[in-house]
């Protein structure tokens, strides 16, 4: 059955593309959001219950986009009459001479006094003093952000969901993976198991699936795919407590560098705290190739990192899950938000987010994807984000 023509159809019902979608019905713009799976599923970058806001960043756009994300979030949970960030502080430390993915202290620290944003350094002594922490080299420093928090996902995405649900033009159809992608004219013609439908533009989140739809239309991007660990530690102190955190380290021996924390919530396993690895010992090559059971060395990493550097709680983990991530292989690139390239007919219809870690701008990257689908621009300057056609790959 072909139905009667969209808007904008979005492709992809995770945090994302919900966003998208409640930021387009706000708009009046008769919407299609298309999952593959259900929605709230556990088999995307939107898996898990918790996530970091923070501010810090190593690049002063960055930390720029985490302070235009703030208000968003206020009209977000004003408009779910739901609370959704815990609001505990942003911890970073470690050695200052560490680069990783989430990039340097003292880099940080530098983005953070251009743009005027409050923070407060750290030495090792007073982090474990101050942050419940301990033997941490003496050569470790940090930074605090009061401004970080612990974001309830699963909560913030089902509040999209239902806002989008009391939304009259936007329309929600699950388990309705696309299956082709055909251009009549400056029409698209999506085909799914469920239905055929058709748009005047498409707007492509579809998390760590991203190759499987931009292949529809004879384009990928480059991406490698983490199925990252996570495990949860029983509080043996029911007294203690943490900010959100990220300790940058080399790795000593074998045992893995680089992890990051959350506080105990009440939306989460209250009597625990969440402890995860930033990193994975085998990348995947493809999403399909991802497994709900996490890495068992990544988990004994953890552990033993708890075990020795972290106070008042269990070393055994427990509630242990994945969640699959797609990661720019392009230097610098890690949020992806573009047109697609030149080559594809009526490409300025076809705006894709993708990769890298972003629930901390949920609503936010929500409003700049409605806005690039609808208007072909967007306030917020998206320069740093965007691809250029030499890193779009034609298939």
């Amino acid at each position: 059955m072909i139905t009667e023509n969209y808007d904008v159809i979005v492709i992809g019902g995770g945090a994302i593309g919900l966003a998208t979608a409640y930021h387009l019905g706000k708009r009046k713009a008769k919407t299609l959001v298309l999952e593959q799976f259900t929605f709230v599923n556990q088999l995307g970058s939107s898996a898990g219950v918790s996530r970091q806001f923070r501010i810090p960043y190593p690049d002063e756009y960055m930390v720029q986009m985490a302070l235009d994300a703030q208000p968003y979030w206020d009209e977000l949970e004003s408009a779910s009459d739901t609370s959704l960030l815990d609001k505990v502080g942003t911890l970073w430390f470690g050695d200052p001479a560490v680069h990783s993915t989430e990039g340097n202290i003292a880099e940080a620290e530098a983005a953070l006094k251009a743009l005027n944003v409050p923070y407060t350094t750290l030495t090792a002594k007073e982090i474990e003093e101050k942050y419940h922490f301990k033997n941490l080299p003496e050569t470790y420093t940090g930074l605090f952000q009061p401004d970080g928090a612990s974001i309830n996902f699963k909560a913030t995405i089902e509040a999209l969901l239902g806002l989008c649900q009391k939304e009259e033009t936007v329309e929600l159809k699950e388990n309705s993976p696309v299956l082709k992608i055909n251009q009549i004219g400056k029409l698209f013609e999506i085909e799914t198991p469920n239905g055929i439908y058709i748009t005047e533009k498409l707007s492509i989140i579809p998390g760590p699936y991203i190759n499987s739809v931009i292949n529809l239309l004879d384009f990928k991007i480059d991406a490698t795919y983490w199925n990252m660990s996570s495990a949860y530690f029983k509080k043996t102190d029911p007294a203690i407590q943490y900010p959100t955190w990220f300790v940058f380290q080399n790795a000593i021996g074998q045992n893995g560098n680089q992890f990051y924390g959350f506080p105990s919530v009440d939306w989460d396993h209250p009597e625990y705290i969440r402890v995860a690895p930033d990193f994975v010992i085998t990348p995947l090559d493809e999403p399909n190739e991802r497994t709900l059971i996490p890495n068992q060395q990544e988990l004994g990493y953890t552990a033993e990192w708890v075990k020795d550097h972290m106070t008042g709680l269990s070393t055994e983990p427990e509630y242990t899950s994945t969640c699959l991530i797609a990661l720019s292989t392009i230097p610098n690139k890690e949020l992806l938000i573009d047109f697609a390239p030149s080559y594809v007919p009526n490409h300025k219809n076809i705006v894709l987010y993708a990769t890298g870690w972003a629930a901390k701008f949920t609503p936010f990257l929500g409003k700049i994807m409605s806005d690039l689908a609808l208007d072909g621009h967007t306030d917020f300057d998206i320069s740093p984000f965007q691809l250029g056609q030499k890193f779009f790959k034609a298939i």
